[in-house]
């Protein structure tokens, strides 16, 4: 099966390395403005093939997109220290206004992995742009597996082991739902009282706030985020390529918020196959609500701006 990705910067690069160890694709093609660019990070992921899973990496125009079952889109400019994922929306709407035609022309029976931030609202002016195809965010994937880690580390455990979902925005709205979070199958609280470790209101508090801060964290220590992300969009695409079914946190056009957000959906080949709304505290339901709002005003205001 082959991926395509469009933008060959820190995040395209590094999912084209994480797609490659781990065996997901057989053929990988990647694509940006800046051909040699492309070629250069094409030609340094191909040499991890021989020693990983062989797949083959190659560079070129978007023509060479055709026959992608997926395409990642990571095109865009990146988020700088003391900048918000919202900040960077009219200047990468307007990337995607004059990209996504040249995708869907190569490849218009590809899933279009969204990554570009904010991801949300390019998530849904992408659906606009490609009707008919299936358009997916990033969404919280990352976001939940943050949260994952950080409540992992408190408990002492493989975060493999560790079950819970951020929803909304990625970004400063996202919700952080308690109510779905699990550590070997019990609570978060029970597991902690099981083991006789500390479990208190601020340590909850700080687990929330580091799951989202974590982008600016990174960012103000190394400039940009992208082993996390680069991985995240590795399983996401294999998720759809193998037709697996798997329940991810990924973004779309959710009609009930009146907006793209991130909440549990089954992925199959065909993209999104359902979506399931957890059983959320009140505090949670209206939570995700701001952060819906949050998302709707966004999006109106890209709308409102007079297009060139």
């Amino acid at each position: 099966m082959k991926v395509g990705i469009v933008g060959a910067g820190l995040v395209g690069a590094t999912a084209a390395y994480a797609l490659t160890l781990r065996g997901s694709c057989s053929e990988i093609v990647l694509t940006d403005v800046d051909g040699e660019r492309a070629r250069a990070e094409a030609q340094d992921v191909a040499h991890a093939a021989p020693v990983s899973h062989g797949a083959r990496v190659t560079s070129g125009d978007p023509d060479e997109l055709r026959g992608s079952a997926v395409v990642i889109v990571a095109a865009g400019a990146n988020q700088k220290p003391g900048e918000s994922r919202l900040d960077l929306l009219q200047k990468n709407a307007a990337i995607f206004r004059d990209l996504m035609g040249q995708v869907t022309a190569a490849a218009p029976g590809a899933t279009l992995l969204i990554a570009t931030n904010p991801v949300d609202v390019l998530t849904g002016l992408s659906a606009e742009l490609a009707p008919g195809q299936p358009v997916i965010g990033s969404g919280t994937v990352l976001d939940s597996a943050r949260f994952r880690h950080l409540v992992a580390a408190r408990a002492g455990v493989d975060a493999t082991h560790v079950h819970g979902y951020v929803l909304g925005e990625h970004g400063d709205s996202a919700v952080v739902a308690w109510s779905t979070a699990a550590v070997a199958g019990l609570p978060v609280a029970e597991f902690m009282a099981a083991r006789g470790l500390p479990w208190t209101p601020e340590i909850r508090a700080q687990i929330e706030a580091d799951t989202r801060g974590a982008a600016g964290q990174i960012i103000a220590g190394k400039r940009a985020t992208y082993y996390g992300i680069g991985a995240a969009l590795a399983r996401i695409a294999e998720r759809i390529l193998d037709d697996r079914r798997a329940v991810l946190t990924v973004s779309a056009p959710t009609p009930e918020f009146g907006t793209s957000l991130s909440l549990p959906r089954v992925l199959g080949r065909a993209g999104v196959l359902d979506t399931i709304v957890p059983a959320l505290t009140e505090e949670e339901r209206a939570a995700l609500g701001r952060s819906a709002g949050i998302l709707r005003e966004a999006a109106a205001a890209l709308n409102a701006e007079p297009q060139p």
